[in-house]
């Protein structure tokens, strides 16, 4: 239980998630609690998992979001080494010594990619300390002959990601006599249903039909900016270390963090009413055959020129497929042409992003910079377009420095100095 944040249990009201709580446990065969966003799960699972105080290794290669969901658990992020052609935890470049103070660590299976789970599985056993597992995007992914999911004290999925529901989340947990504990602690962490939410979230799938219909894509989100929903100039959100100097300090607490956490879905800890939840379980009614057009939509990019060849055999159905091109504005700016939109990107990495101040920083800083500077991540859904405009653009791959390809590189590289 989040101490201090979830008191004696209450009873639940309003319209109930059990089937797809039910759903989700028969995919990842443990226990399941349904909350309205991922980033409350997770929250929830730190608050649960990690003492006050600390450190949890996580990806640098990551959304700004859960870099805050961590700062408002009352935890030190510590910037992992990755594997600079897919964007994964490399478990092995890990300093010793980093072993030895951690209090868990976190996966980020970014695109849907699986971050090694066995082998960290391993390590946080030796070490007594839990695996955190954060499957938003990659609720059809698997690892080990595993779900990824299935491998952590706790996971965390998106409903919003391959499902587009548009909300919904799941805390998945290993020992069933958690399960209680922390449908408690999220129970006490939300805030009531609106109605007036319930209704936009109803209509939002006709508004977006209409856009794309008319082309009207660039004066949406101009119209999203007078209103003030768009809150990022850029990829990251504006840091505000003095403001967030004064939140650290005062958790854990997620009210203190919330301009951080709630940006992109203000409603991460609303209640879900009957609207939102029927919505949520037709989407999760055709999760197989969603995940069947992922996988074939990944086959086709893993295929091209700008995809890096994959150990093992199988195709992960990826939320998004991480091309690495020379020129990632240039190949943005081509597909834009074209009306398909490149979203999730993570650039700059969380070390360089943060500072000193706020997190620990990667041994191996360059194989993140190289990889959030040139992963284009294509939605497959839309893979055979996104192909073709490559291809008559002229997009070359991008080729990896020296530094990224020699033995032993994860420990010396830097690749250059930090960005602002």
């Amino acid at each position: 239980m989040a101490t201090g944040e979830a008191g004696p249990r209450r009873p639940r009201s309003g319209p109930q998630p059990e089937g797809l709580e039910e759903t989700m446990r028969g995919r990842l065969g443990r226990e399941c609690v349904y909350v309205p966003s991922c980033r409350l799960g997770l929250y929830v699972a730190l608050r649960h998992w990690c003492p006050p105080g600390g450190r949890v290794l996580m990806s640098p290669v990551n959304d700004d979001v859960i870099f805050f969901v961590v700062l408002a658990a009352g935890l030190r992020p510590v910037q992992a080494p990755l594997n600079p052609f897919d964007g994964s935890i490399d478990a092995g470049a890990v300093p010793e010594e980093t072993w030895g103070s951690l209090s868990a660590v976190l996966t980020t299976n970014l695109y849907g990619n699986p971050d090694p789970a066995p082998e960290l599985r391993a390590r946080c056993d030796a070490s007594g300390i839990a695996l955190l597992e954060d499957g938003a995007h990659a609720i059809g992914s698997e690892v080990g002959g595993r779900p990824v999911g299935a491998w952590g004290e706790a996971s965390v999925f998106s409903l919003s990601k391959h499902l587009g529901a548009g909300a919904g989340g799941i805390l998945a947990v290993a020992d069933p006599r958690a399960a209680e504990a922390v449908r408690t602690a999220c129970e006490e962490l939300l805030t009531p249903r609106r109605t007036a939410s319930e209704v936009a979230y109803a209509l939002r799938p006709y508004a977006e039909a209409a856009v794309r219909g008319l082309g009207l894509r660039r004066a949406a989100w101009a119209t999203l900016g007078l209103l003030g929903l768009a809150e990022r100039d850029g990829i990251r959100m504006p840091l505000r270390p003095e403001a967030l100097a004064l939140a650290t300090a005062a958790a854990p607490d997620l009210a203190a963090h919330d301009s951080w956490v709630r940006v992109d879905m203000h409603g991460y800890r609303r209640r879900s009413g009957p609207l939102r939840l029927r919505r949520i379980r037709r989407a999760v009614g055709r999760l197989d055959e969603v995940l069947r057009a992922h996988r074939d939509g990944t086959a086709l990019l893993l295929a091209t020129p700008w995809a890096r060849p994959r150990e093992g055999s199988g195709v992960q159905p990826l939320f998004r497929v991480p091309l690495l091109v020379a020129d990632r504005d240039a190949a943005i700016a081509a597909l834009a042409r074209r009306g398909i939109v490149v979203g999730y990107l993570y650039d700059p990495p969380l070390d360089d992003y943060a500072g000193e101040e706020f997190t620990d920083q990667s041994p191996a800083p360059g194989r993140a910079r190289w990889f959030a500077a040139h992963a284009l991540p294509v939605d497959p859904l839309r893979a055979r377009e996104a192909i073709g405009v490559l291809e008559r653009s002229g997009v070359r791959p991008a080729e990896p420095p020296q530094e990224l390809t020699r033995p032993g590189a994860a420990r010396t590289e830097g690749l250059g100095p930090a960005r602002d």
